[in-house]
């Protein structure tokens, strides 16, 4: 069996284990306070980041690097389309979300939010708090022009694309820092995506001293 060291609110994690439960690949999940660099994880990994997964007798680090080892071994069902230039939208997103996304919104919301108090770096700074939910905004925003055109976020189909989206936004719905009333359009799309057995591993999970909402589980919000 695989294994993935990994930590529940990260998205670039998430985005890892929702591409292994699509592909149906079984997984065991081994939380890892990489903040600690413990000499057991740095040698799976020297730079001290999850997630990093164990298959095949490899062992694998950055959610990219991973994400697209598991599509060329395990290409269907397939999570990148065929044509090189729908390929390169896909790939477009997925770096929209875990580089500007994250640095705008994610690194500003949850970071501050959950991940100083877990690794006891202090107080969250509200200058960052306050631009990340003025950013989040723009980025709700884009995806609903995006879904306005099409039926998934990168075109007719699911794709990782959606799958890094969701992780990002699970992530922060999870501490209830999404407005899903801003459009109908993306809570449609998130309604959809959560909804499929993939999520149901992300939808259990429970960080100890951040109980979720009452919605985050719920399929019908």
């Amino acid at each position: 069996m695989a294994r993935l060291y990994h930590v529940p609110l990260s998205p670039y994690c998430r985005k890892v284990r929702l591409s292994l439960a699509e592909k149906k690949i079984e997984v065991e999940l081994v939380e890892e306070k990489y903040w600690e660099g413990a000499a057991d994880f740095l040698r799976r990994n020297p730079a001290g980041k999850v997630p990093v997964l164990k298959i095949d007798g490899l062992m694998l680090s950055e959610s990219a690097a991973i994400c697209e080892y598991i599509e060329e071994t395990k290409p269907t069902p397939a999570l990148m389309p065929k044509k090189p230039a729908e390929r390169a939208e896909v790939r477009r997103l997925v770096n929209w979300f875990d580089d500007k996304f994250h640095h705008e919104v994610t690194s500003k919301l949850l970071y501050e939010r959950v991940n100083k108090k877990i690794m006891s770096k202090g107080y969250p700074d509200s200058t960052n708090v306050k631009a990340g939910a003025k950013a989040i905004k723009f980025h709700l925003d884009y995806m609903a022009w995006l879904l306005d055109q099409r039926r998934w976020l990168a075109g007719d189909a699911m794709t990782l694309a959606d799958f890094a989206a969701a992780a990002h936004l699970s992530a922060l719905d999870y501490i209830s820092d999404v407005d899903w009333n801003r459009s109908d359009i993306v809570k449609d799309w998130y309604a959809k995506i959560k909804s499929r057995p993939a999520f149901r591993g992300i939808l259990a999970d429970q960080v100890p001293g951040f109980p979720p909402p009452a919605h985050y589980a719920d399929l019908d919000f």
